[in-house]
């Protein structure tokens, strides 16, 4: 049976794509789920059946006034089935599925030391080229890795930091000694 996060977010991304309204529900959905993760009281009060589904109705429409038609219904439903906890992988589903939709390839890059703008736009070229598809790139500086630079590609990990390859050497050292 598939996850019900993922049901939910194909359907609110079939709706959203009939409509011609992909980007504007990608941005508002983001919008609120990062509300939600940023403030716990709402969270709470989204979350908890403590609180009756009326009020949350009623807090819906005048938290996200002038929001998309299309997320509030959707947001209304979640709410009456109990299904807000949600959220947060039904809006990692839709921005799946929008990549795919828009063809694009997350790239994460992370390395000891910042690298200049050029070195990040150059890697990012090289990886779009070779996979046929635009690429979004997020670079993020890690101190522990010591230096080198790891490539998370979609899925997929390249591995190049010092910090890996001592650990590799350490395993490799421990098995010598056994």
């Amino acid at each position: 049976m598939e996850e019900l996060a993922q049901v939910y977010g194909r359907s609110l991304f079939q709706s959203a794509l009939e409509h011609g309204r992909l980007d504007q529900l990608r941005e508002q959905l983001a919008q609120f789920a990062d509300a939600l993760a940023e403030n716990r009281e709402l969270a709470v009060f989204f979350f908890s059946p403590y609180f009756s589904t009326e009020e949350k109705q009623r807090s819906l429409g005048t938290l996200l006034d002038g929001a998309d038609e299309l997320l509030l219904n959707f947001l209304s439903l979640l709410i009456e089935n109990h299904r807000m906890p949600v959220i947060f992988r039904i809006r990692h589903e839709y921005e799946r599925l929008w990549d795919e939709e828009n063809k694009t390839l997350p790239v994460e890059i992370t390395s000891a030391i910042a690298l200049d703008e050029e070195t990040t736009a150059s890697l990012g070229r090289t990886i779009g080229e070779g996979a046929g598809r635009k690429v979004t790139l997020a670079a993020h500086v890690d101190p522990d890795i010591l230096g080198g630079i790891i490539i998370r590609v979609g899925n997929s990990i390249l591995d190049a930091s010092i910090r890996n390859r001592l650990e590799q050497l350490r395993r490799h050292v421990a098995q010598g000694a056994s």
